[in-house]
């Protein structure tokens, strides 16, 4: 890569910002030393790896990647026989734990189904010392202090030490709890100086006490005084703090010599944990500014949709589609100053090295771009005092370099090709240069001033027009890309909102040439158009989005329609059959009396006109049918023919036949819909005569009447199945071959109840959980038969 490209492009301020996602100086180190790479498999499999780490920030939020240390200097040492400090051996026990965390949470995700091949195979190489770390964290803590139970033998010093020191003490604070040391000591407090205890005794009684004298204050007035009488004392407490020193060392050589063992294996774990911090921050950059992976390719395709300048904020921003290398393969972009012609130069070259470094680029799913052996820039005014040469001759300094060395594998940005000299040689030179590196089928997108590019973006072939839109109500730039609209002077339109004479105005516009405001005209209806297609595409998304919420809204109160009706009538049923049934133990009741009166009163009633009243009561109650799927009497005689008015008996509802599928079936349409129903699920009604003219109203795709998604979150799981019974029955209805059935993780009760069901419905061929993209576990994939 030109080093002038990765400076006036700004790389350096991209690394700065990804430098504050890193989680530790190994992959900041990895970002300091980060360049483009010219490898398209090396690039591609970069990419790959930033898109896994963020998609695992996505389903993760987080990564287990603190305590990461630069250790390679310890590990060096130790290697070589030194005595590692218990702050280095601290640092060794962090990064080990580390990379154990990140090994176990990569390996525990293949339990959910989330595939890292790229990760994985970093992690793998991993070799946890989980026994080094346990003896280190076992003799030190995290402050960096040797702990007790390090050894034996330390733990018996250091209580020692303690008894010594509480006899000590004691013996002092007699000595200044005494009458007479009121009087001789300047404070009543035992204090340290030179590891050994001390009083503070005044300069006249400094005789009184004996001892060694160890410190004085600034005036001199008080001694920092060891008493003859704990001295021997003290002397004890160092004999034993010596020992202590040395065991301290002891165990330190001890663990730098274990650490030694494991040399080889720390070192790759040094090397991975520092790939996986420098890949993870390239994972959280591309959340930071919204970014998407793009698609890679080798052979100069560039297809940027609404990409943005990584260095502009987002709410400032102003988003461009930007296409290059298919049709054509160069970019002219001509219009006035302060209009965002640059802007879109860098974006491009920007998101282009962004690429070839592994990040993902501000810019919408699905762009593309092409990995290019160089990238060439020459961006703004470049005038070199030192070599006293002008803006035209410094410009033509990085020209001619960059025509030496591209090719057709590189991308070149010219600003203001040109400018800087005569008018009229400096477009002849811009032509010039354009025809070469043209001729080189190179990349190249440039801006001008000149009039006479306008002309060269439609003589040659290969070659796109395009310019920056003026908004001349408002007098300033819209910074958006018109690709295939050259940049028109605006000059007489400003000069007029800002108040200028209209005598002058067209005075000037008399100097004009006809063809000059020919062309304008032209321009000027060119970007109209454009704007009023702009308008009428948006107005018909709004309409189209408002028809889908309404036929969605339409689908649902249908089918909420039918399940009421279906309720209602099994409840009206219940209803008459409980009358029924009341009516008849009324009517058993009198018989039973009637009975009972001819018994007692030999009254002239026959049994037979008994039984008869009977069976006339039982005839009276109602065979009703539960709602539910009805089967057709097969019609042996009749054929269903196109056009034909059927009954579909499971929805109790009037259609007419449309046509007949390959499985046996009719799709039928039912009002607005159009559904597929098998034959014995029809009942038929009549045939149209060939007069009657029949308007049949259909609805394109299936997917407009069923979502290919059930969410169950949050749903009873009563609930939950009846709307699984419901949906699968739509699903069915609609033709779809497989559905998604979202129920999310939580305790599993909901997931296993789901899939239970879905193994036992006589139309499901298979289940599965959804793969890393479609949801993991929390997502159940559903086939049809």
């Amino acid at each position: 890569m030109q080093r002038n490209a990765l400076k006036v492009l700004e790389y350096a301020k991209i690394k700065e910002q990804l430098l504050g996602h890193a989680s530790s100086s190994l992959g900041r180190d990895e970002i300091k030393n980060l360049l483009p790479s010219a490898d398209f498999e090396n690039v591609v499999r970069l990419q790959e790896e930033t898109d896994e780490a963020a998609m695992l920030l996505r389903l993760k939020g987080n990564v287990p990647l603190s305590g990461i240390f630069d250790i390679r200097a310890h590990i060096k040492r130790a290697d070589i026989g030194g005595v590692l400090s218990p702050s280095e051996l601290v640092q060794i026990s962090s990064t080990i734990h580390a990379s154990r965390q990140i090994k176990r949470f990569i390996e525990d995700l293949a339990e959910e189904d989330i595939k890292v091949p790229i990760l994985s195979e970093k992690t793998e190489r991993i070799i946890p010392l989980a026994k080094l770390e346990e003896a280190i964290k076992n003799a030190i803590d995290e402050s960096g202090e040797v702990l007790d139970s390090a050894s034996e033998l330390l733990r018996s010093l250091r209580n020692q030490i303690r008894a010594n020191q509480a006899r000590v003490r004691e013996r002092l604070e007699g000595m200044i709890r005494s009458s007479s040391a009121q009087k001789m000591l300047s404070d009543a407090i035992i204090t340290i100086r030179n590891d050994r205890f001390v009083i503070p005794v005044k300069q006249e009684y400094r005789g009184h006490y004996g001892g060694i004298i160890h410190d004085q204050s600034s005036s001199g007035q008080t001694l920092f005084i060891e008493p003859q009488a704990i001295v021997q004392l003290n002397n004890a407490l160092q004999d034993i703090r010596v020992k202590e020193q040395l065991e301290i060392e002891r165990i330190l050589a001890d663990l730098s010599a274990q650490t030694a063992e494991f040399e080889g294996e720390l070192r790759i774990i040094v090397e991975v944990m520092g790939s996986l911090d420098f890949i993870f921050a390239k994972a959280r950059y591309s959340r930071q500014i919204k970014g998407s992976k793009p698609l890679m390719n080798n052979e100069g395709r560039i297809s940027l949709y609404k990409a943005r300048h990584p260095l502009i904020p987002i709410k400032e921003v102003v988003a461009n589609d930007i296409l290059l290398g298919r049709d054509f393969t160069i970019i002219v972009i001509t219009g006035p100053n302060t209009g965002g012609k640059t802007v879109t130069l860098k974006t491009v070259g920007l998101c282009t090295l962004m690429a070839q470094s592994g990040l993902q680029i501000p810019a919408l799913d699905g762009s593309e771009l092409a990995v290019f052996d160089s990238v060439y820039a020459d961006i703004g005014d470049e005038q070199s005092i030192e070599q006293s040469l002008s803006t035209f001759s410094s410009h033509m300094v990085n020209i001619v370099d960059i025509l030496k060395k591209a090719d057709f594998n590189s991308l070149i940005l010219f600003d203001e090709l040109g400018a800087g000299t005569d008018p009229q040689e400096g477009a002849a030179l811009a032509i010039s240069i354009l025809d070469e590196v043209y001729k080189r089928g190179a990349r190249v997108i440039a801006t001008t001033h000149y009039p006479e590019l306008k002309a060269y973006g439609y003589d040659r072939e290969g070659v796109m027009n395009a310019s920056v839109e003026f908004d001349v109500e408002t007098l300033s730039p819209t910074y958006k890309l018109l690709l295939g609209v050259p940049g028109r002077s605006n000059a007489f339109e400003i000069s007029k909102r800002l108040g200028l004479d209209e005598g002058v105005i067209n005075a000037a516009r008399s100097h004009v040439s006809a063809d000059t405001n020919q062309i304008d005209k032209m321009i000027a209806s060119l970007e109209e158009s454009r704007r009023q297609a702009e308008r009428d595409r948006e107005e018909a998304n709004d309409f189209l989005k408002q028809a889908e919420r309404l036929h969605n809204d339409m689908q649902k109160q249908m089918a909420d329609y039918y399940v009421h009706k279906d309720n209602l009538f099994d409840k009206a049923a219940s209803q008459a059959v409980d009358i029924v049934e009341q009516a008849k133990e009324e009517a058993e009741k009198v018989i039973r009396d009637l009975r009972k009166m001819r018994l007692e009163k030999h009254a002239d009633i026959k049994e037979h006109e008994l039984i008869d009243a009977k069976k006339r009561l039982a005839g009276a109650a109602p065979d009703i049918k539960r709602s539910g799927r009805k089967t057709a009497l097969k019609d042996q005689k009749r054929i269903f023919k196109p056009g034909d008015e059927v009954k579909v008996l499971t929805f109790d509802q009037k259609g007419t036949l449309l046509e007949k599928t390959s499985d046996n079936a009719w799709n039928v349409q039912i009002g607005i819909l159009k559904m597929k129903v098998t034959e014995k699920d029809l009942e038929y009604l009549s045939t149209p005569k060939q007069t009657e003219k029949r308007a049949v109203t259909t609805i394109k795709g299936k997917d407009f009447h069923v979502s290919l998604e059930l969410d169950l979150r949050g749903e009873r799981y009563e609930n939950a199945l009846m709307r699984v019974e419901k949906y699968l029955d739509d699903a069915l209805l609609a033709g779809y071959p497989r559905v998604s059935i979202i129920h999310g993780k939580g305790t599993g009760a909901l997931r296993q109840g789901v899939q239970e069901y879905l193994k036992n419905h006589r139309s499901v061929k298979k289940i599965r959980f959804g793969d890393a993209g479609e949801g993991g576990t929390g997502v159940t994939i559903v086939e049809f038969k």
